[in-house]
């Protein structure tokens, strides 16, 4: 029997660690495709990241995580989060862990839209703790695929191109974290290049009013 979630104000960690043995062997997988496919591109001369689009993946510190105000955080999450996604689920999620995540399929259970809003091309989704923009999406790709691969895999799914660099650091261990040590999620890279399996209570904090810019 499957193991019911847990309640969406519960708090609750997922059950099992962030790297289960099929998640290392994807990883795996997924970092020798990146390698075999990069050094295709650099016998012939491209010279272009696998599946970066241009982008300069900006790599990190494990300092950057260091104990803080708050845990990893500067501060809690900014509370109300968008989308009805729950404040204590984000503090543990996103300032007191590095190991687990929100359960399977936990943006779901939210208000996201999942449904192309016609007259808004591009999400920005907002550090839950600062309020800084970390990804817009959908970018190289259609709001259905972005939706479909999402589901698929069960969490808000980014590419190279969808992370907005300046404020995002990606660890040594494949950890993706907020330039102020926000935990948002993991990079598990497929065959298109990295993906980034962020959790939605960490980059849900509301767009900036006009009084705020």
């Amino acid at each position: 029997m499957m193991e019911k979630p847990p309640a969406e104000d519960s708090g609750a960690l997922l059950t099992r660690p962030r790297y289960s043995s099929h998640g290392v062997l994807r990883l795996l997988f997924g970092a020798s495709l990146l390698l075999f496919f990069g050094a295709l591109m650099v016998v012939g001369g491209g010279g272009q990241q696998m599946g970066g689009g241009g982008a300069d993946v900006h790599q990190g510190s494990a300092d950057v995580m260091n104990q803080k105000t708050f845990g990893s955080c500067v501060a809690p999450v900014r509370a109300p989060l968008r989308w009805g996604s729950s404040e204590s689920t984000g503090n543990q999620i996103c300032c007191h862990n590095r190991d687990y995540a929100e359960y399977f399929g936990y943006w779901r259970s939210t208000d996201f839209p999942f449904v192309k809003d016609p007259a808004q091309a591009e999400i920005t989704f907002y550090d839950s703790v600062t309020g800084h923009p970390l990804f817009v999406a959908p970018r190289g790709r259609s709001y259905e695929a972005f939706i479909a691969e999402s589901r698929r895999h069960g969490w808000p799914s980014f590419r190279d191109q969808e992370v907005i660099w300046p404020n995002v650091l990606l660890l040594p261990d494949g950890e993706t974290v907020s330039i102020n040590g926000t935990h948002l999620g993991h990079n598990l890279p497929d065959s298109s290049g990295n993906r980034y399996c962020i959790n939605i209570v960490c980059v849900a904090a509301h767009p900036p009013t006009r009084a705020m810019v």
